[in-house]
């Protein structure tokens, strides 16, 4: 059976080859003008975990693991700092058991197990965390993760609604594998898709394959279903509803601080049969932003929407370096797609965007592929490819990471000129230089969500610090400059001091009252969002 790698992005036989991270490493060595050795990835066998601290009583250890793998596997996510300390050996506190209920009701036990012996719990749904969200906490005389991948079904589908109940275990691909056959599709494509979770999608407020419009999780939820300590959390399924504070509203992005979501109703759509896609140029990425702007002011919401700035244009998508692009795309189940198509792209020419008519594509007969030819076809490929060729180089030195945010398009500008130069600043303190490109990875009608990617090369073993100096200055001017500190990525541990200062003092006093009438011994997730 296929294996998790403990360290990588993907499976063990995704890992890198020596020869892949040589190469990696000789092109590192002509770019920084150092010496750079390339060597062997880790191995299970090479791991010395802690002895487990606690047992499984027997009315759950059927379900209830020790083995190493596992608790390496769900030791960490999936960061950049999580991939160096695994890849260098560092598990000093791994979860102590891994419990894989394989429904709600096993869930509560294990549970209700840990929350009288004070243990703490970590849900994990995927693993694909980047802001330390499942990483065990300290403090703690054992803890257990619970792992929700055998609660992977959609139990219902309502053909009449477009809804679906479904467990909150299921990854990605999974869920879709599920529904197509019934000709539906929940259309949620996170980067993180292929290992990442409905549960943890709702948990963490992720934001998916629309550009505009649909772009968080919240926008598909009907319903959710939580275990909590002091019992199930559950909403009434509706359209929609003005009956005071929504139940489901403090469900989305709890991050596992309140309970275990098991299941949801979904709104769920007709698969598209009808495409269009196109990719417009601007001589810059400010007049690119004004060309995106425009066009999601204009209510078209076309699916992509996405501006990359010249130097991520030139590396992802083909282009000349000189260019920013504006990547568009539509679809629907229903009705073709070619005339939104075209009033888009007469909007990004009118803002100063140039487009060659044969690169857009439009499907007008059902089923014709688009978005896999040109420039927005190699982005495309780039931006799936992205997690696993940073496999290639952990532990060479180099310090690279992503990280995003949101703001209003009159304060865009100064953000993005401030982010860029504190990521640069940190960077020439930290590593031998290194670039910063920036990309919208949605739009509203009010602002952008940037979404910013640094390259530095560090000193050999000294990649975390380096890379924690870069991310506290962005961090910083992110809040100085009016923008938000996550805008999918989630809280965790990482962005939890910026979380505080983003969040109003009295809302916060209210959301610890939550925690203590619901979880009043502080044993789930503690540490992510607030202090434990």
């Amino acid at each position: 059976m296929a294996k998790r790698s403990f360290w990588a992005w993907g499976m063990e036989k995704d890992e890198p080859t020596l020869e892949q991270r040589r190469e990696k490493a000789a092109a590192l060595s002509a770019q920084y003008g150092v010496a750079v050795e390339a060597t062997p990835v880790p191995k299970i066998a090479d791991l010395n975990l802690r002895k487990p601290r606690i047992s499984a009583p027997p009315s759950i250890s059927a379900y209830c693991s020790t083995d190493t793998h596992e608790r390496a596997v769900h030791s960490y996510g999936r960061s950049f700092t999580d991939r160096i300390k695994a890849f260098n050996l560092q598990f000093p506190n791994p979860p102590d058991v891994v419990a894989f209920p394989r429904n709600e009701h096993e869930v509560e036990r294990v549970m209700h197990w840990c929350w009288g012996e004070g243990y703490a719990v970590i849900p994990y749904g995927g693993g694909s965390s980047t802001v330390g969200g499942i990483e065990p906490p300290e403090n703690f005389d054992g803890v257990v993760t619970i792992d929700l991948g055998a609660l992977n079904q959609v139990l219902e589908i309502d053909e009449l609604s477009r809804s679906a109940l479904i467990q909150a275990g299921v990854y990605g691909p999974a869920l879709e594998d599920q529904l197509r056959p019934h000709g539906f599709t929940l259309r949620h494509f996170p980067q993180s898709f292929e290992f990442s979770t409905l549960g943890g999608w709702i948990a963490t407020r992720s934001g998916g394959h629309y550009a505009t419009n649909h772009t968080h999780i919240d926008d598909f939820v009907e319903s959710t279903r939580m275990v909590t300590p002091m019992g199930i959390w559950e909403s009434r399924r509706l359209p929609g509803s003005g009956a005071g504070p929504s139940p489901d509203r403090l469900v989305l992005g709890s991050e596992g601080t309140l309970g275990i979501i098991t299941e949801a109703w979904m709104r769920i759509q007709v698969r598209p049969k009808f495409r269009a896609s196109a990719g417009v140029a601007f001589p810059s990425f400010e007049a690119g932003a004004g060309g995106a702007r425009q066009v999601v002011q204009s209510k078209l919401w076309p699916a992509n929407c996405r501006l990359l700035d010249p130097d991520e244009a030139a590396t992802a998508a083909g282009l000349d370096g000189a260019h920013a692009l504006l990547v568009i795309g539509f679809e629907s189940s229903d009705l073709p797609q070619g005339e939104f198509m075209r009033q888009a792209v007469a909007i990004a020419r009118d803002a100063g965007g140039t487009v060659d008519d044969d690169s857009i594509i439009i499907s007008d007969e059902p089923g014709r592929t688009t978005g896999r030819e040109g420039s927005v076809g190699a982005w495309r490929d780039s931006f799936i490819n992205a997690p696993y060729q940073r496999n290639i180089s952990t532990g060479l030195g180099l310090v690279e990471d992503t990280l995003e945010t949101a703001v209003t398009w009159d304060q865009w500008p100064r953000l993005d000129a401030a982010v860029r130069q504190a990521i640069q600043e940190a960077m020439d303190r930290s590593c031998r230089g290194g670039t910063v490109t920036c990309r919208f990875t949605h739009v509203y009608p009010d602002g952008p969500a940037p979404y910013f990617t640094f390259a530095g090369f560090g000193r050999r073993g000294g990649e975390l610090e380096a890379h924690q100096e870069i991310k506290k200055a962005a961090s910083e001017a992110i809040m100085a400059s009016g923008g938000t500190i996550t805008h999918h990525h989630a809280v965790g541990r990482l962005h939890k001091p910026w979380y505080q200062e983003e969040s109003p003092d009295v809302f916060l006093e209210v959301l610890r009252a939550a925690k203590r009438r619901v979880d009043d011994r502080g044993v789930m997730n503690p540490g992510v969002l607030f202090d434990p």
